[in-house]
């Protein structure tokens, strides 16, 4: 006499987790200080970041050099993150910038022009100058040299090379001695001291 046989065990059902619902965008702007690299991690101890902005998710979109102070830009949002950072949308980064030097007709209409640099000519910027911002002080403060005159350009360029202001004005004879980005696009320091940050809407129209 034959046994039935057992009908084989079920497989429990595999149950699928809910997915996480996406982040919402985020969009922090800092006043990045000066000696403050733009990342926010280094073996060496310098001071990134993490120093000042205490928002997990969020990178930097676009870079400011660690000699370099202002506004930077930081989002969770990977599409914002591109049309910020990316050279192609031509983003109007504005700049103040104290040179060394008091610049001429022939120097700032370089400048609006384009300069030839070492990686190819610069698109055309707007120029002019300016009198002396009421910025904050520097820390450590910038060394002048007495026998010559400094003076402070507004600078809006709509790339993003390497150390390109500093390039730029030292092509024309100008070298910098402070860098101060003010406003990137729609967005604007507006009061922000070093090391301060506030959160915006994360729109770009």
């Amino acid at each position: 006499m034959t046994r039935p046989s057992r009908p084989a065990p079920r497989r429990p059902i595999a149950r699928r987790e809910p997915k996480a619902p996406p982040a919402e965008p985020r969009l922090i702007l800092l006043n990045k200080p000066f000696d403050v690299l733009t990342q926010f991690n280094d073996d060496q101890g310098r001071a990134t970041l993490k120093d000042f902005v205490p928002v997990p998710g969020v990178y930097p979109a676009g870079r400011l050099d660690r000699d370099s102070e202002g506004l930077l830009l930081l989002t969770n949002d990977g599409q914002l993150q591109a049309r910020i950072a990316d050279p192609r949308h031509k983003l109007a980064k504005t700049y103040w910038v104290q040179v060394e030097g008091e610049p001429t007709a022939e120097q700032l209409q370089q400048l609006r022009d384009g300069v030839a640099l070492n990686d190819g000519p610069t698109l055309p910027a707007e120029a002019r100058p300016l009198d002396e911002p009421a910025l904050w002080p520097r820390t450590p403060p910038v060394r002048f040299r007495k026998s010559i005159p400094t003076c402070w350009l507004e600078l809006v360029i709509r790339e993003g090379r390497n150390r390109q202001v500093r390039r730029m004005t030292a092509a024309v004879g100008l070298p910098t001695l402070r860098l101060v980005r003010v406003r990137i696009g729609p967005w604007a320091l507006d009061g922000l001291q070093p090391g301060e940050w506030r959160e915006e809407p994360a729109i770009l129209k």
